[in-house]
């Protein structure tokens, strides 16, 4: 071999050498330099994975812990279509029964492994979603076939890295429709443009029981998640109350909605790494975050007093067919709600099954709707009245007068009073006892412009009517209550009878409340107390006093006027409504009321106004008991029950009054009220504060 053929050699090794060093170099500054960014994230996406799992939501617990929400663990089942093996089809009878559902259902979501490459890819699009899990938020998987190699897949990652598909299932591509909808995961397409189903929803409501059983089965490919679905223990009870939690886990009304930062919990995760077989390494965990489970939240209600309240207002439902109906049952010493419940109602676990004819069910009427109280009202002038010094149970008026002479700001007004009725015809002078007991309407405007526009005004804001009650209940409206600049020559003599002003069943029941609680208005509350997931409490409310409203010795001798109403002293018959709202050995005290709803009127030109109606009426009693030493207040508010009503007209101590005896009956015994005489029960015990 010559020395110039050997040299060729080395130079030609040479620059084979040098080339390959070149074309290595490129391709480094290609990788390294140009797509560095681009390959560091897939190779990040490829390994990274999180984990989410989920947290309990709180309980939503009565005064004695009884559970009114609470979270049921539940298994949210899924297939890998790819991982099925044929030796387990005849096990998929006994799966479709454990899971509920029809065994073609499950056959057709087992069976179908592809979806086509012109479908559209829903809930994931592929081994790009990586920090997707399959089943759902939960991380707690659970692997059903682990002999299997490719069964249970904890994430997505895991699900698209299973191999070995029982090629006799199911064709080469899917049927026309998802089996499994939104809920199912696809892997990038093959080929032949199929994208393999690496996931499909088979159920989200498994048992923890059935879960066992479907362990037994060990079918490859059929994995699942612990998800947490609320669940209502008491059906109706408290419903407006309570409100709910929809479909998605999310709180629509009431407490669920209010109390939901504290309910909820905190989600955890973990971020870790997988292989190349993208199975997780548990030794790469960069980041292991435990779930937090939400705080309960106890609230006043008791679920006894509600039960009460609810079987009331279905009493009236029947017998009555109202168009709605309130009950509110209080502590006037602490201002907490013991009971509180609305007609229509509806099943917390049912809400979606609420017709579009009865969304009115689904309104907290206490608080969201407006009536005019009638006479009930006339509480709130007679107490200012004397509160201001301007009279005396025994001051006397003229209630036959068809005028009165008014001088407001100034000016003189002759104000022609309402139309006299038989229910409002005295031919002797009344005393402001009487006008209370006997529900003179001409007697009540007398004593409103006694007060003036401002006084009267002040007075009933002060009672609280025409404010925010603040129960946290969501919804909540004002009313209809016009500052006097506003008040026409007749609004004087209207407001002190409970027409021109429209207010809400708490508003009334505050009121009344304000009287029974020495003259002072206490906040309606509904929570008593949250605690943490250990059990230790985290806030406790106590009552919270807004203002004083009227002196103490007015409130004590409005108690004694208010008694009258209710239980007439002896050899006085016609001081109140007697029997009909007695409840033996005890005191009542209250006020009831028979208010005109308003309708739309055709005048004979063709107009149409508003006007007062004769046969649709608002019958309410509103008090509370012993009259001396008030335990417990009573709000039923009645809506339209004139058709069945006995006379055709539902006034407030037939459709309401027996309701409130019948409570207040039932209430004696289980909250231990005593009369007047003897050691009442303490109220709640409260303590803490709300920050």
């Amino acid at each position: 071999m010559s020395k110039g053929f050997a040299n060729r050699r080395v130079v030609l090794l040479a620059a084979f050498v040098l080339v390959s060093f070149a074309g290595l170099g490129a391709r480094l500054v290609w990788l390294q330099v140009i797509h560095r960014v681009a390959l560091l994230d897939s190779v990040s996406r490829a390994r990274r994975q999180v984990i989410v799992e989920n947290a309990r939501r709180g309980d939503i617990l009565d005064s004695r812990g009884n559970k009114l929400a609470t979270s049921r663990s539940l298994i949210e089942l899924g297939v890998d279509p790819q991982s099925l093996r044929p030796e387990d089809e005849k096990k998929w009878p006994a799966l479709a029964a454990l899971i509920g559902r029809p065994l073609p259902e499950v056959t057709k979501i087992l069976t179908t492994r592809f979806r086509p490459a012109s479908a559209p890819l829903h809930a994931a699009t592929g081994v790009g979603d990586v920090n997707r899990a399959p089943a759902g938020p939960g991380s707690l998987v659970f692997n059903l076939t682990p002999a299997a190699p490719s069964a249970g897949p904890a994430t997505l990652e895991a699900a698209t890295a299973a191999t070995g598909p029982a090629a006799s299932l199911a064709p080469a591509a899917a049927a026309e429709s998802d089996p499994a909808g939104d809920d199912t995961v696809v892997d990038d397409a093959d080929a032949q443009g199929n994208r393999p189903i690496r996931w499909a929803k088979l159920s989200d409501t498994v048992s923890e029981t059935a879960l066992v059983e479907i362990k037994k089965l060990a079918i490859a490919g059929i994995y699942g998640s612990r998800v947490y679905r609320r669940t209502y223990p008491e059906n109706e009870a408290a419903a407006h109350i309570l409100g709910y939690v929809n479909a998605e886990q999310k709180p629509m009304t009431g407490i669920e909605s209010y109390a939901d930062f504290y309910l909820r919990g905190q989600n955890g995760w973990v971020e870790t790494e997988k292989d190349g077989r993208r199975q997780e390494l548990p030794q790469f965990r960069t980041r292991d975050v435990p779930a937090v489970d939400g705080y309960s939240v106890t609230l006043s209600i008791d679920s006894t007093v509600q039960h009460i309240v609810d079987a009331e207002l279905d009493y009236i439902g029947k017998k009555y067919q109202p168009l709605r109906a309130t009950i509110i049952v209080s502590d006037p010493r602490t201002g907490f709600i013991l009971g509180m419940g609305n007609y229509p109602t509806f099943n917390l676990n049912e809400y979606n099954k609420v017709g579009r004819d009865r969304q009115d069910a689904l309104r907290d009427v206490a608080v969201a709707d407006e009536y005019e109280p009638g006479s009930v009202f006339k509480i709130i002038p007679t107490a200012a009245a004397l509160n201001e010094g301007l009279v005396t149970p025994q001051t006397k008026f003229d209630c036959s007068l068809q005028t009165v002479v008014y001088n407001d700001a100034g000016s003189v007004h002759t104000l022609k009073l309402p139309r006299e009725d038989a229910s409002d015809h005295f031919v002797h002078p009344l005393t402001v006892a009487q006008i209370l007991g006997r529900s003179s309407n001409k007697g009540a405007a007398q004593l409103g412009m006694m007060l003036g526009r401002q006084r009267l005004y002040a007075y009933a804001k002060a009672f609280g009517i025409g404010d925010l009650s603040g129960l946290p209940v969501g919804s909540e409206i004002r009313g209809s209550f016009a500052p006097p600049e506003k008040w026409n020559a007749l609004t004087i003599t209207r407001v002190p009878m409970g027409q021109g002003v429209a207010l809400t069943p708490i508003q009334m029941h505050e009121a009344m409340s304000v009287i029974a609680s020495d003259g002072v208005l206490l906040r309606p509350q509904l929570i008593r107390e949250v605690r943490d997931a250990q059990g230790s409490i985290v806030y406790w409310f106590r009552p919270s006093e807004i203002r004083r409203v009227i002196r103490k010795d007015t409130a004590d001798t409005m108690r004694r006027l208010l008694a009258t109403v209710a239980t007439p002293p002896s050899g006085e018959a016609d001081g109140g409504m007697g029997a009909a709202l007695a409840i033996p050995g005890f005191e009542v005290a209250g006020k009831t009321g028979t208010a005109q709803k308003t309708e739309e009127v055709t005048l004979p030109s063709g107009k149409k106004v508003r006007r007062y109606s004769t046969h649709h009426h608002v019958g309410s009693f509103v008090g509370f008991f012993p009259a001396r030493n008030p335990q417990v207040v009573i709000s039923v508010i009645v809506d339209d029950a004139d058709a069945h009503a006995i006379g055709g007209t539902g006034y407030g101590v037939q459709v309401a009054g027996p309701s409130f005896v019948h409570i207040g009956t039932q209430l004696i015994s289980y909250l231990d009220i005593r009369p007047a005489d003897a050691p009442s029960r303490a109220p709640l015990a409260m303590g803490g504060s709300f920050p």
